[in-house]
């Protein structure tokens, strides 16, 4: 690769006195590497990524700016939020009430509830796993309900083990 050329092993290794983070101490170990004779092919399979990858990070070396703002990723922001902090704040503190308290004829928060509720409360989509995630850092968990047999008899229960047990664990309808 021509713009190497140009790149001491003695200036990589100063640069990489200066850098922090993995991807960037990859980028300046593996020009490293490929001034000391490592062939790209040889690089992805140490790093286990596309001889590509390795291509585009030597070649991010040709360039103006400094070696560590060469091997260094620009920040990225990320997707923008879909309510303000204060709309966020509001949200759970609603979620942390019965749903009841806001006119909403359910037991319970659901993912699915949340859904609903956000699009109507704040007219922003949410897909049900961002809404167990906004319900997550809400500081509430997801549970399933147990079922129980709160209206049985405790002695029909018994009654009905113990024929249970009797009959060897088959049960036959009377």
């Amino acid at each position: 690769m021509e713009h190497l050329d140009e790149i001491s092993v003695e200036e990589l290794q100063d640069a990489l006195d200066n850098v922090d983070g993995k991807k960037p101490t990859q980028r300046l170990l593996a020009a490293i590497a490929y001034k000391n004779g490592v062939t790209q092919t040889e690089l992805a399979e140490w790093y286990d990524v596309q001889r590509r990858t390795i291509y585009n990070w030597l070649k991010r070396l040709n360039t103006d700016e400094s070696l560590e703002q060469a091997v260094s990723d620009d920040k990225r922001t990320g997707r923008k939020r879909k309510f303000s902090k204060s709309q966020k704040e509001k949200f759970e503190e609603t979620v942390h009430e019965p749903p009841h308290e806001v006119g909403i004829d359910a037991p319970a928060w659901t993912p699915a509830l949340v859904q609903e509720f956000l699009e109507e409360t704040y007219g922003v989509e949410y897909s049900i796993p961002s809404c167990r995630r906004l319900l997550k850092e809400a500081g509430l968990s997801y549970q399933k309900p147990r079922r129980s047999a709160a209206d049985a008899d405790e002695d029909e229960q018994e009654a009905f083990h113990d024929k249970l047990k009797k009959s060897g664990g088959k049960w036959t309808p009377p």
